[in-house]
């Protein structure tokens, strides 16, 4: 069962008050005054916030995708467009774009809400996007005991379009393939089609 941003909030995992307590120390850190009333419940905000972007930490995607179930159906599955968020481990800064994911089944499908699910557990904990592609690609993969997987994200990264080199508009683009979407080259050549429309 998916957690509400109640039960991430709130999320026994985390201690909210070290978060708290950190962010004052930032806040002092960089010369503000986190008394002033603009700032006084900011480390408790910020708390709240980290509980719920990180709440894939205490996830396993693993039990989102126990929910399969048995399906005479050979031919490709594609969901496309699922938005997600992450914060990448370099920067804690956001990242935000669109995961599209293909599976060919062997006796075994899963609903697609499920697999929106497997993408924002793993999103929410510290990621690079290269990591995330595999990890959302190998899950699927062992899961579903599919013939082949494709997974295929694009993203924008706020630490290189709101500091550094400061690019806007800079997306990047990820791609994780296994089985028979790698291996047979007429079904790459369909999947790859297909999640990118």
């Amino acid at each position: 069962m998916a957690m509400t941003i109640r039960d991430m909030e709130t999320n026994p995992h985390v201690d909210q008050r070290r978060i708290e307590d950190a962010v004052r120390e930032i806040l002092l850190a960089v010369g503000e005054d986190p008394d002033r009333e603009g700032l006084r419940r900011t480390p408790q905000r910020v708390a709240r916030m980290y509980a719920e972007l990180f709440a894939g930490l205490h996830q396993d995607p693993v039990d989102v995708l126990e929910a399969a179930f048995s399906e005479e159906y050979d031919e490709l599955v594609v969901l496309r467009d699922i938005p997600f968020n992450s914060m990448c481990e370099h920067h804690l800064m956001p990242f935000e774009g669109k995961a599209h994911l293909a599976y060919l089944p062997k006796g075994k499908v899963v609903g697609i809400s499920k697999l929106a699910r497997v993408v924002d557990a793993f999103a929410h904990r510290p990621q690079v996007q290269e990591r995330l592609t595999s990890q959302i690609a190998d899950i699927l993969m062992s899961s579903l005991e599919a013939k082949g997987v494709a997974v295929l994200i694009s993203a924008t990264h706020t630490c290189m379009t709101c500091r550094g080199v400061r690019k806007p508009g800079s997306i990047m683009v990820t791609s994780a393939v296994r089985g028979l979407c790698k291996s047979d080259p007429r079904t790459r050549g369909e999947v790859m089609s297909l999640l990118q429309g």
